[in-house]
């Protein structure tokens, strides 16, 4: 980001031997900016091959591991910045052919805990090619690492959405998750979720605050859960959006078929609880001047 800097001419009145500053066109208003530590991202980048994307802290995945399919891989080159209505947009794609997987995740340094976080996320609810009904799940959340079994420090807060169900759901449902801890093998999870079971398709202003011992998520301005005790978060995290199949969620067939998320933009405030409406005013005025990027906010 640059700062617009303007000159001013003086000249002596000899009467009054006063400065008179020459007049100047009004600089932008950039006093959002000074709101305390934030993150934006708009997600202009060029692909993802994008030298600006590590260098402003992201991470494209790559290689194998959870979750999803036991083989499936982390493709990087399925994630793409196309313009979607005059804005740049992250886009995850991930494709499945009925046993291996192409999977898509886009995840941020781990630095973030108390404050708000939000995102503008456009849900589907079916592939863009092949037969649907795959078991799929479309994300935005933070995670901290798991150190052992049950590390009684892992934190995570999820928004999830399942177009065609899976966990126990027959039909579309978005869930809110938010983690104490958990051990991968036998399976323990110890977390506390709120669902709600409808339709999500389309685009919708995701927002987490995490405050005073809650953890409070709103879908387009709602308040759709409200999460605490001990499941309130512990250190910091990173922030992540991914795209993934659930093991044995698959239809029959070889024939490929994928599945499409995409992200307007990304906000965190650190230590401030913002309405759903202070983080669209903020948003509006990153880009009202131009800003399309800013992290300001200190590593952990």
């Amino acid at each position: 980001m640059s700062t617009r800097k303007t000159a001013a001419a003086a000249a002596a009145v000899a009467a009054a031997a006063a400065l008179v500053t020459a007049p100047s066109a009004p600089a932008a208003d950039h006093s959002f900016l000074a709101d305390g530590p934030a993150l934006f991202d708009d997600f202009n980048y060029a692909g993802h091959t994008d030298a600006k994307i590590a260098q402003r802290g992201w991470t494209v995945r790559s290689g194998s591991g959870g979750p999803g399919l036991p083989n499936a891989q982390w493709v990087p080159s399925q994630v793409s910045f196309p313009t979607v209505n005059g804005n740049k947009v992250l886009r995850l794609e991930s494709s499945t052919n009925g046993s291996g997987a192409k999977q898509t995740e886009v995840y941020h340094r781990r630095k973030f805990f108390e404050g708000t976080y939000a995102a503008r996320v456009q849900f589907t609810d079916a592939p863009v090619r092949g037969v649907d009904g795959d078991h799929v799940v479309e994300t935005f959340f933070t995670i901290t690492p798991l150190n052992r079994p049950m590390d009684p420090d892992y934190g995570e807060m999820d928004f999830e959405y399942l177009p065609n169900g899976g966990w126990g759901e027959s039909s579309s449902t978005l869930f809110e998750t938010t983690w104490e801890t958990y051990q991968p093998d036998p399976w323990v999870a110890d977390n506390i979720h709120s669902a709600q079971r409808r339709g999500f398709a389309g685009w919708h202003d995701l927002v987490i605050q995490v405050a005073g011992g809650r953890v409070k998520y709103y879908v387009d301005g709602a308040l759709v859960a409200d999460h605490g005790d001990k499941y309130y978060p512990e250190t910091p995290m990173s922030i992540n959006f991914n795209l993934w199949f659930i093991a044995d969620g698959l239809v029959g067939g070889s024939g490929e078929r994928a599945y499409q998320q995409q992200v307007d933009w990304v906000y965190f405030a650190r230590n401030q609880v913002l309405s759903p409406a202070e983080v669209q005013s903020r948003v509006a005025g990153y880009r009202s001047s131009g800003v399309d990027h800013v992290d300001t906010v200190p590593a952990s």
